[in-house]
């Protein structure tokens, strides 16, 4: 294995490396640069080149806040220094002969703000080495790739995925791979964008397999998003159309962005509950790239035939309450009670269903149910009504007081890219979480893989009756959905396409 892989794409020869038995390729371009006239536009298949392209380091990340590349400050995207080069994806395989095997294929979260492959909480040598190819991309994030632009394609982050998901068709069987076993497995935003894709035409055909881990419950209706990208082309004293936002490179538009979530709480009696979220973007329900919210969709048949694995962590919404400044004010948490309950008297039916809650842990519930405990919830009720084959999960295990099972510590027991080390670290660590995360990270990890596999983990599927649930914790169980109080709250509630509440 000391000879350098090469492999024959589509477009040209890509050489990696071998990495501890692991073939690693980095910065494979699935998609030309978004740039200059390409800029807000679908993806555009990568032209072909001639001799070996070395894929040995990660593609430059895609126009975000923290990217410094030069390619955020041209407005044509042709600098020196490669990074409009942005649209690219990685692949790890065990074995690159005709194995076969199941491909994961990753979609990164990051509030639609954030996204870049060389993220190293989510390397994929650990999972690659339970016999899986791994693939993750770059894809589209902020306005660029999710903002509402008259004159551009709505959802373009997503139109991304589809294009790097149409690569993995054409050239995974090269690295090993079988394209007719594809799982796409994604957190948060990622999550989202994989409900998104079981019910985008677009989509039909490109995988066999999802799982959708803590999927944020807003998708825009067009109406709310044209307001929000209006209010922030204001930020720059232009209107929302492709003509005029072209002319600023993509740290103005970051800027902008920055500068209406600063302030989004002010706009909530006009852009309704998504205004106290973390970010403005999701994606679009424009009846065309996504025809409807995902929920309507799926218990109307969509993706019958597509397996699914969903599930959320216990505490999601620690993660935002735990960091410093964090914790809600008197005002936020009347805020939320006002905007997020399903029903009028929403705070009275969250105190009598967790009395011994503070006002702050009743608010940290709330928008862990809100944002992602019940559309995820939901989205299996969906499928299941549809016709589909559903299973249900939740991670109740956590090595920390301060964040207990909090939003993203999924993915990183599924990656193991937290090591016991790290755990023993943290300031808050419990007693033996260093011995156990282990055990729990496996055991997840196996699951994960063994449904990429078999499409039937080792647990019954979900039904709305028995709500039959994978609890990981120190040891595995299977019971009924843990988090009865707030199904109940949540019961009659139906998650679609959010709208303006009222119109500016």
């Amino acid at each position: 294995m000391s000879v350098e892989p090469e492999i024959r794409t589509t477009a040209g020869v890509v050489r990696g490396r071998w990495e501890n038995a692991i073939a690693v390729f980095r910065g494979i371009p699935y998609a030309e640069p978004p740039f200059g006239s390409r800029r807000f536009g679908a993806p555009v298949r990568v032209q072909r080149w001639d001799g070996i392209r070395d894929a040995l380091e990660f593609g430059p990340p895609v126009p975000r806040a923290s990217n410094v590349g030069a390619a955020m400050s041209s407005v044509s995207g042709n600098v020196g220094d490669g990074s409009e080069d942005c649209l690219t994806l990685n692949v790890w395989s065990p074995d690159l002969g005709a194995a076969g095997l199941p491909v994961m294929v990753w979609i990164q979260g990051g509030t639609y703000l954030e996204n870049n492959s060389a993220n190293p909480d989510c390397d994929g040598a650990t999972l690659a080495g339970s016999g899986v190819v791994v693939v993750s991309m770059n894809y589209r994030v902020g306005a660029d790739g999710f903002g509402r632009i008259d004159g551009a394609p709505d959802n373009r982050g997503i139109l991304d995925q589809i294009a790097a998901l149409g690569w993995v068709q054409d050239n995974i069987a090269g690295f090993g791979g079988d394209p007719a076993n594809v799982t796409v497995f994604g957190e948060s935003a990622g999550a989202a964008c994989i409900a998104a894709l079981l019910v985008m035409p677009m989509a039909a055909g490109l995988f066999r397999r999802a799982i959708s881990q803590s999927m944020p419950g807003t998708y825009f209706s067009e109406r709310l998003a044209t307001a929000i990208s209006t209010t922030i082309a204001a930020q720059l004293g232009v209107q929302a159309t492709v003509d005029e936002l072209a002319r600023f490179p993509p740290r103005a538009l970051t800027d902008a962005t920055d500068a209406v979530i600063q302030k989004m709480p002010e706009f909530v009696e006009s852009w309704g509950p998504m205004a106290l979220t973390p970010t403005p973007f999701s994606p679009v329900v424009d009846g065309d790239v996504l025809p409807r919210a995902p929920w309507r969709a799926l218990a109307d048949g969509a993706a019958r035939d597509i397996d699914l694995l969903i599930g959320h962590t216990r505490d999601e919404y620690r993660l935002y309450t735990s960091r410093p400044g964090g914790e809600p004010t008197d005002a936020r948490i009347t805020a939320a009670f006002d905007h997020l309950t399903p029903s009028t008297d929403g705070s009275r039916r969250y105190r009598t269903a967790y009395p011994d809650a503070t006002p702050g842990q009743r608010f940290e519930v709330l928008n862990s149910d809100w944002l992602f405990r019940m559309p995820s919830l939901h989205l299996a009720d969906a499928a299941h009504v549809g016709g589909g084959p559903v299973w249900f999960y939740e991670l109740a295990w956590s090595f920390n007081s301060e964040e207990g099972a909090s939003h993203c510590l999924d993915f990183l027991l599924v990656f193991g890219t937290l090591s016991p080390e790290d755990v023993r670290a943290h300031r808050s660590a419990h007693p033996n979480a260093a011995n156990e995360i282990t055990d729990v990270a496996h055991t997840m990890r196996t699951d994960w893989v063994s449904f990429a596999t078999t499409g039937k983990p080792v647990w019954a599927p979900y039904d709305p009756h028995t709500r039959t649930t994978r609890v990981y914790n120190t040891e595995p169980t299977t019971q009924p959905y843990p988090e009865e109080r707030s199904r109940r709250i949540w019961s009659t509630h139906r998650f679609d396409t959010l709208d303006l509440a009222h119109a500016e």
